[in-house]
């Protein structure tokens, strides 16, 4: 369940911590509960969240899962860092999100490109992705709502999986403190 919380994401170790975790991926996530904390704005990370790293192929869920949010009215957008823009803009036009390309992660300036495109302000989006250096930290830095997902695959970038041994200590930490859920 999202939940309103008091602590600044904005500071210290609190950048990188995610408002939520989902073990399931992105499908774990509800509309009745995107709704309840007056969601509009969804912005997307595109690999190992929505599908594999490089992939062109999104899983049917996850589709589905796509297709009810945009029924529902929600605005979503593609926020990646890919330097494939033929794979991006491809996935763009098959899924009908619009997208930010080259954004540039943890940097602010692709998720105020994202907003403003979905005309959503930051307290009405939220910014759903697997890693916690790009798309968690750059959410917080904006003072969106944070979702990481747990990704798709272990295939990935050299440097994400560099990083994910940080992100697991990090993830550790947060949980002992009773930051996000353990679940």
């Amino acid at each position: 369940m999202i939940e309103i919380e008091t602590h600044d994401h904005t500071k210290g170790l609190m950048r990188f911590c995610p408002r939520r975790y989902c073990h399931k991926g992105v499908t774990e996530i509800r509309v009745t509960e995107l709704r309840a904390q007056g969601i509009e704005g969804i912005l997307l990370d595109l690999d190992n969240t929505l599908t594999q790293w490089q992939s062109t192929e999104v899983p049917l869920p996850i589709i589905e899962w796509l297709n009810r949010l945009k029924a529902e009215g929600f605005k979503l957008c593609l926020v990646s860092n890919t330097r494939h823009g033929q794979r991006l803009v491809q996935l763009s036009k098959e899924l009908n999100i619009g997208y930010v390309r080259r954004a540039f992660k943890p940097r602010k300036q692709g998720f105020l490109m994202a907003m403003k495109e979905l005309g959503t302000e930051p307290s009405k989006t939220i910014m759903i992705g697997d890693q916690m250096f790009t798309d968690i930290l750059g959410g917080n830095r904006v003072g969106i709502y944070t979702v990481m997902v747990k990704p798709l695959h272990h295939k990935e970038f050299l440097g994400t999986k560099i990083s994910r041994s940080v992100e697991v200590l990090l993830l550790g930490l947060f949980r002992r403190k009773g930051l996000i859920s353990k679940g």
